[in-house]
């Protein structure tokens, strides 16, 4: 689009990382602005999954990080062999789930970011229902292959947006504000573990 910068059209499907299932399918419009800002996306997918069961899903794992006696934290996940504790796969989905508004705000039409590590969960105990997290999570910078180290505060409820406050230091330690809002579900990251936008 002249002096608006270029516009994709994408046709795709997700699947089911446990399973190889098909999840859903989406139709989604991309416009990179030529001005750096983060770029315009408008997508709608249509899960092969009953919106019901997605949140009763997302319910349950709600319910299960929710009455923990003590709070969850953990380190180095996945670790370098690329397992995943059971017990820690809620929080790897919320840090996927929250990352990904980091690496939207960042990415630009030739550098897109993954999800490479969480370095460190710890989840606050609230007095309100909300569930409460600080992460440490490593982006993976494609195509310059930098490390970024961003701190992310994650708070979520089932039925409302997930919202996340962070910033990020690359390796140089030149510090780059921000935040991000999102919405999603923790329990549809579970089964696209490692999918990110």
């Amino acid at each position: 689009i002249p002096d608006l910068g270029h516009k994709y059209y994408l046709q795709f499907t997700t699947e089911d990382y446990k399973t190889g299932e098909n999840s859903g399918s989406c139709l989604a419009t991309v416009l990179y602005p030529k001005n750096k800002s983060p770029p315009v996306v408008t997508i709608k997918c249509v899960p092969a999954k009953d919106p019901k069961e997605i949140q009763e899903e997302d319910k349950r794992l709600y319910q299960k990080m929710r009455h923990q006696t003590k709070p969850i934290t953990g380190h180095n996940i996945p670790d370098s062999y690329g397992n995943i504790e059971p017990a820690l796969e809620p929080v790897w989905a919320l840090a996927v789930a929250g990352s990904s508004s980091i690496m939207w705000e960042k990415s630009r039409e030739n550098v897109g970011y993954f999800l490479a590590q969480v370095k460190s969960v710890k989840q606050w105990i609230r007095k309100d229902d909300l569930l409460e997290f600080d992460y440490t999570v490593l982006l993976h910078e494609i195509p310059t292959q930098e490390i970024i180290s961003c701190h992310m505060r994650l708070t979520w409820l089932p039925s409302r947006s997930l919202k996340v406050k962070h910033f990020c230091a690359s390796e140089n330690q030149e510090l780059n504000e921000g935040s991000g809002m999102g919405s999603g579900s923790a329990a549809e990251v579970l089964q696209e573990r490692g999918a990110n936008f």
